[in-house]
């Protein structure tokens, strides 16, 4: 008898190199090597913004589904945060100062058109953002405000405060992939929009890299 493999040890084992693609993008993996500057970073938090927009909002629509809204927590809630971010950053006025890009745009446009009316489709999305600011994210955070002088200002997103023990809140949410209602089917479905998510995470990347190019040119 084959060995029973839990769907959360399937999704990280089938979109591990996905997701490796996406840590070691150029533009990423520059600003975490110390050759980024601290435009380029907000940048990268102004482009969060728009997916988190999108996202927290797909959250509200979920939030009487019975599988969707067992991943839904407000301790996970990371828009007041960017919010406090960009108004550190840039001032009070950041919301005329930015914009999204290319790929953000396509990236928003999934998460609306599937998000919020395909539980699954939250769920992968949901997945893809928070499982890895709980994760990559903490060390991203503590470099950023290592070059830049941040204490908690500026890298406020990366700080989850409502989140004693980020292990075992993941090791919880593991739990609910494993006993969501899913046919092997659904969890294909689940699947291929996981790995849509991290292509769209290195894209915006390179999207980020080429605007860098035109603001130095």
């Amino acid at each position: 008898m084959a060995e029973f493999t839990p769907f959360s040890t399937t999704l990280r084992e089938r979109s591990h190199g996905a997701h490796s693609d996406s840590e070691h993008a150029g533009f990423m993996a520059d600003l975490m090597r110390g050759k980024g500057t601290r435009d380029d970073y907000i940048a990268l938090v102004a482009q969060h913004w728009f997916i988190y927009d999108a996202l927290e909002d797909a959250a509200s629509a979920m939030a009487n589904d019975p599988v969707a809204s067992l991943f839904i927590s407000d301790k996970l809630t990371r828009l007041p945060a960017l919010e406090a971010d960009l108004a550190f950053l840039l001032g009070d006025d950041w919301r005329t100062r930015i914009s999204p890009l290319p790929t953000t745009e396509r990236y928003v446009a999934r998460i609306r058109e599937v998000a919020s009316t395909w539980p699954g489709g939250f769920v992968a999305h949901h997945y893809t953002r928070y499982l890895g600011d709980l994760s990559g994210g903490q060390f991203i955070g503590k470099i950023m405000a290592r070059q830049f002088g941040f204490e908690t200002n500026g890298i406020g997103f990366y700080i989850f405060s409502e989140i004693a023990d980020p292990r075992a809140f993941k090791d919880v949410y593991r739990e609910q992939l494993d006993t969501a209602p899913w046919d092997a089917a659904e969890q294909e479905r689940v699947i291929d929009e996981v790995l849509l998510a991290y292509r769209f995470n290195t894209e915006l990347f390179v999207d980020l890299a080429a605007d860098k190019a035109a603001r130095a040119a």
